[in-house]
């Protein structure tokens, strides 16, 4: 088999086989074909995209190019969930508690952030003491105890996946479907979850721009994992406007906590429980998605969520005591007030600028190599649909210097007042079952 055969016939946009497709990964992944050929395969699928077969054929090549998570001991059918990315998205943090206070086991690897703020892990680390790193006894003994775990992404999962997504950086091919859909499912599948819901963000500060691009992602992932054998569903939810209000680390750790109690942003509230509902049904411990939300409802209301993220905070040697006072997570040394400069309704903010302001006062990296600082971010104070009076606080700057200009303008220049009374976008975009 050559390499060269294989990039003429996608080139050509015929359908690739199983074998050809493990021969090009399995060969890109331990270096016998050189960049310039996977570039130019990578490049020939973007043009002429891949069938249904050659998506599941690509995920599953890179599923074996490295270790899977046997999960086989924890008891259940375990339920995983993935964002595709946005600004302020603190979601795992509260609803995984909600969802192992249903008795529905939580198995989370999670990654680093690169950009806008840190990832889960990242976020998680404010917590003083939190380990992000348990062995796999230890990861499998917690979840079978108190239903959930968070853990750093380790091992050797799918290292052509690592090297494909490096390659298509620098080469103009991020922007395609079946690239994006199996390099995400590859992960997901490796990780040895039974069933997967996935939030597909939509918007501004979003990878997929418009609902009909974020569509065709979801069903290309939905197929993927259902033809492997996993339960999976996909909610397109918005990303026009950050989160929540809090982008930041221990910031947005402090707003999962309000979630937890009941209060918090109600889009964060809401997500968690679409998202929850769905995750309760797959696993089979609700027959309907409404038995599902009344009982991931239950759990935020009578507190035992709460107790689940306390209990699974003190598993993993951090400090509990940050649920009761908040002041023991990471705080910046100055908290700077940015006033609305005149009345009218929030008609736009833009999400991934706001990241972006929260990244260079060192919320997130620039680079992999990037320090984060926990403690600082920007809590937006309103909503797209809001009133705000004019000297009004719009934005709070949590920050480590004194000269935050720079961050004070990019907020100014990405918030938009209208005098005109403006709805606020739905948050829930749709659904893709199959």
């Amino acid at each position: 088999m050559r390499m060269v055969d294989i990039i003429e016939k996608k080139r050509d946009g015929k359908e690739l086989s199983t074998e050809e497709i493990q021969f090009f990964v399995k060969g890109y992944t331990e270096g016998s074909i050189p960049d310039y050929q996977a570039a130019s395969l990578l490049m020939a699928i973007y043009f002429q995209d891949m069938t249904e077969k050659e998506r599941t054929d690509l995920t599953m090549a890179m599923v074996e190019s490295g270790d899977t998570i046997d999960l086989s001991a924890i008891q259940g059918i375990k339920c995983d969930k993935h964002s595709t990315g946005g600004v302020g998205d603190k979601v795992t943090i509260c609803l995984s508690p909600m969802v192992a206070a249903c008795g529905v086991p939580v198995a989370k690897m999670s990654g680093r952030g690169l950009g806008h703020t840190g990832g889960t892990i990242d976020k998680l680390e404010s917590i003083p003491g939190f380990q992000v790193e348990l062995s796999s006894g230890e990861f499998i003994q917690q979840v079978n105890n108190i239903k959930m775990a968070v853990v750093s992404q380790s091992g050797n999962l799918t290292p052509a996946d690592k090297k494909i997504y490096a390659l298509r950086d620098v080469t103009g091919t991020v922007p395609s479907i079946p690239l994006i859909a199996s390099s995400i499912m590859s992960k997901k599948i490796a990780s040895g979850a039974d069933a997967i819901v996935l939030d597909v963000k939509v918007g501004e500060g979003a990878f997929m721009k418009t609902v009909e691009e974020a569509e065709k992602l979801a069903h290309a992932m939905v197929k993927i994992g259902n033809q492997l054998g996993r339960r999976t569903i996909a909610i397109l939810s918005d990303m026009s406007q950050p989160l929540g209000y809090a982008v930041g680390n221990a910031l947005e750790v402090k707003e999962a906590i309000e979630v937890l109690k009941g209060n918090g942003p109600e889009d964060v509230k809401e997500l968690c429980l679409t998202l929850g509902s769905q995750m309760v049904y797959l696993s089979g411990k609700a027959q309907t998605l409404k038995e599902a939300r009344t009982k991931v409802e239950n759990v935020l209301a009578n507190g035992k969520a709460l107790e689940v993220f306390k209990t699974f905070i003190a598993s993993q040697g951090g400090n509990p005591s940050i649920v009761d006072d908040p002041t023991l997570l990471p705080q910046a040394k100055f908290q700077v007030e940015i006033p609305a400069t005149e009345s009218g309704y929030v008609e736009k903010i833009i999400a991934n600028e706001i990241g972006v302001a929260a990244m260079i006062l060192g919320a997130g990296r620039a680079t992999k190599d990037s320090e984060i600082d926990l403690s600082v971010g920007i809590v937006i104070n309103k909503k797209v649909g809001d009133y705000v009076e004019k000297g009004e606080p719009l934005a709070t700057i949590h920050s480590n210097r004194e000269n935050i200009n720079e961050i004070k303008e990019r907020i100014y220049s990405n918030i938009f007042i209208s005098n005109q009374k403006v709805e606020a976008p739905s948050l829930i975009k749709g659904i893709v079952a199959e």
